[in-house]
């Protein structure tokens, strides 16, 4: 076994900490966006930041959670996806929800077809886990929308 000195660990904290994201970090998580697409970074109405963008031609929304009431030190990303005048029956969202293991689908008032995923940022993750998380929901958005029948 190969001992580290401590100073050397220490050197490195910093630089590992470099690479680490949470939901204050907006702009890292908008830079991850725009690998899929286009993106923006606005205000929800009770002034906690929000993602819209675009990915496989579909607009989706990041919207910033369980933040402080400045609307900074934000814990959860909500990722999402609603379809307009797309109306499957509650048996296909039925089907979706027990089927797939990491987003929830839903009718909303209206009747459209709407796809969600959380993301715990109450820690940090490396940028890694954050750019996989955007390939998952890439995938969610393509898969959902080919379920409900969307054309």
């Amino acid at each position: 076994m190969t001992l580290v000195p401590a100073s050397l660990v220490l050197l490195a904290a910093p630089a590992l900490a470099q690479d680490l994201v949470t939901a204050n970090d907006t702009e890292a998580i908008l830079d991850i966006a725009r690998i899929y697409g286009k993106a923006s970074l606005s205000e929800q109405d009770n002034g906690n930041p929000q993602i819209t963008g675009r990915m496989e031609g579909f607009l989706y929304q990041i919207y910033f959670l369980n933040c402080d009431e400045d609307g900074g030190n934000c814990e959860d990303l909500n990722f999402y996806l609603g379809f307009l005048d797309v109306k499957p029956t509650l048996e296909v969202i039925n089907d979706w929800n027990y089927n797939k293991r990491f987003s929830r689908a839903y009718l909303d008032a209206d009747k459209d077809a709407c796809v969600e995923m959380e993301l715990d940022l109450a820690v940090p993750v490396s940028v890694e886990y954050m750019e996989s998380t955007f390939e998952l929901w890439s995938l969610i958005v393509i898969q959902f929308a080919e379920h409900i029948g969307y054309q």
